[in-house]
């Protein structure tokens, strides 16, 4: 029976930085994954001429090598990853009505502090007092951010209380709350509210730290994507794990976490054999663990009680087009549109429950920041909405390809009238995933790929505070979504290197 210090449990984002952090330990670690390529749904497919990306829009945590963020610091200065990146050079375009019914908005929002503060204040003239307290605020939640992942789950009170006394003052209110207690006017707060999207949670129960932790990475660090998709990323941290002495096993399935007369992990049962290990990284959903991977009479109480209460965050539907002319001939000029119906964030999440009331969506064109994103004389878009609710799972067998052909030509009818770009004549690909298809790919309950919702009581703050009471199993911790930080696939990596530097201190403190 092969013997491993730690084996890492699925190869996505979290698992694989968490494997190349261990390996880059010294530790003897195994990677298994069930697919034949590592990923998950960072990863991406052919259609006819196209090569498609599968889930990233982009990574907002990455930055430059002049102004690095934390998640370039970790894949390219630590682990060694080499790949050519390009950055998107605004960071969204939003085109919808305002709360109250009836302003247009139409805005586009630069990188950079100064720059976004600026264009904000020509928008919404009078807010630009309120948007500079807004990043004012940001910048201490990042910091505050930096100081709990380098506490390891053991802040100090009086550390936090003396250096970050705004972001625990601010920690426990919704984003809607303390954009009002900033005094920032309607019109601002809409767009400012646009990110909510890829947070899904609407800013009336989404923590006011999460969401200005993401639009300050973003704004601080641009926007970046990969020159290859995804998959150069995801293969290319692999590579790195194998070049650092890691075992890398694919096509295998984890099936069974083993434990011994004394109830501590001792193995992992994969379709490839048994495994001899005690420390265990899973990048999966723990609904899915606790209920096919362990013993039910090992389930710990807290997470009985806990994992029912934490609905399940946005479940992705993509549709994929590879149209037959450029983007420049089409008109495409941004990168990403943001087209709710409505800037109200708690209305539109209201109508992501149910299929028929669904007209969110976010349009990429990758071309605009990539020329070599399709072959020459073409473009690829992708339109994204998201779900809140299960509500696939009531469609008819029977009707589930009508009914994803119907959703993806209405998503594309509102794209076109929305932008005034027509795009349906020039496809020459399409192809269509639903909730069912990632849950199908990737193995995650109810297609939710952005695991469990990061809302009210249980948001990315107090996960962080209590990491090490988040995993009560010795020896198995959960990255990726479903982890400390929720969604995102630099939040994912962010997840899987942090929680295995956690587990390293747990192996030092026992002679490993």
């Amino acid at each position: 029976m092969p013997k491993y210090d730690a084996v890492v449990i699925g190869a996505g984002n979290g698992g694989l930085a968490a494997a190349c952090r261990l390996a880059k330990a010294g530790k003897k670690t195994l990677l298994v994954e069930q697919h034949n390529l590592p990923g998950g749904v960072a990863s991406s497919f052919r259609r006819g001429r196209f090569e498609f990306e599968t889930a990233l829009h982009e990574l907002c945590e990455f930055g430059s090598a002049e102004n690095p963020g934390n998640c370039r610091k970790t894949v390219v200065d630590e682990f060694g990853l080499d790949i050519n990146w390009y950055q998107v050079p605004d960071n969204f375009r939003v085109i919808t009505v305002a709360s109250d019914g009836k302003t247009p908005i139409d805005a586009t929002l630069p990188s950079g502090r100064e720059n976004f503060i600026n264009k904000m204040e020509e928008y919404v003239p009078g807010c630009r007092e309120s948007i500079r307290k807004f990043f004012d605020l940001g910048a201490e939640t990042l910091e505050a951010g930096n100081y709990l992942t380098a506490s390891g789950g053991k802040p100090d009170s009086k550390v936090l209380k003396e250096k970050y006394p705004n972001y625990l003052r601010t920690a426990a209110y919704p984003v809607n709350k303390v954009f009002k207690a900033l005094k920032m006017p309607p019109l601002a707060q809409d767009i400012m509210n646009t990110y909510w999207g890829y947070l899904g949670v609407d800013a009336d129960h989404l923590s006011f730290v999460q969401y200005v932790n993401m639009v300050c990475l973003y704004v601080n660090f641009g926007a970046w994507i990969p020159e290859k998709t995804s998959n150069e990323l995801t293969t290319g941290l692999a590579e790195r794990f194998r070049a650092m002495g890691g075992t890398l096993w694919l096509n295998c399935r984890a099936e069974e976490i083993l434990f011994d007369e004394n109830d501590r992990i001792c193995g992992v049962r994969t379709s490839s054999g048994v495994v001899d290990t005690r420390w265990v990284l899973c990048n999966a959903s723990p609904t899915t663990v606790y209920a096919n991977m362990i013993p039910e009479r090992l389930i710990p109480e807290r997470d009985k009680k806990l994992l029912p209460n934490r609905p399940f965050s946005a479940r992705m539907f993509v549709v994929y087009m590879g149209l037959n002319k450029t983007a420049e001939e089409l008109g495409l000029k941004d990168y990403s549109y943001f087209l709710p119906s409505s800037a109200d964030s708690v209305k539109e999440y209201k109508s992501l429950q149910n299929i028929e009331t669904n007209h969110f969506n976010i349009a990429l064109c990758y071309n605009v920041v990539n020329p070599k994103a399709s072959p020459e004389g073409t473009c690829i878009v992708s339109l994204t909405t998201t779900y809140t609710a299960d509500c696939w799972s009531k469609v008819d067998p029977k009707d589930y390809v009508r009914t994803k052909e119907k959703v993806a030509s209405e998503m594309i009818d509102w794209f076109e009238q929305k932008t005034g770009i027509v795009i349906r004549p020039y496809i020459e690909e399409i192809e269509i995933a639903t909730p069912w298809t990632f849950c199908h790919y990737a193995s995650v309950p109810e297609g939710a790929a952005y695991g469990y919702e990061l809302r009210d009581w249980d948001s990315m703050m107090p996960r962080m505070m209590m990491m090490r009471e988040e995993y009560p199993i010795k020896g198995l911790k959960f990255v990726g979504a479903s982890s400390i930080r929720g969604d995102g696939f630099n939040s994912a990596i962010f997840s899987g290197d942090t929680i295995a530097k956690l587990m390293l201190g747990e192996m030092r403190e026992e002679g490993i």
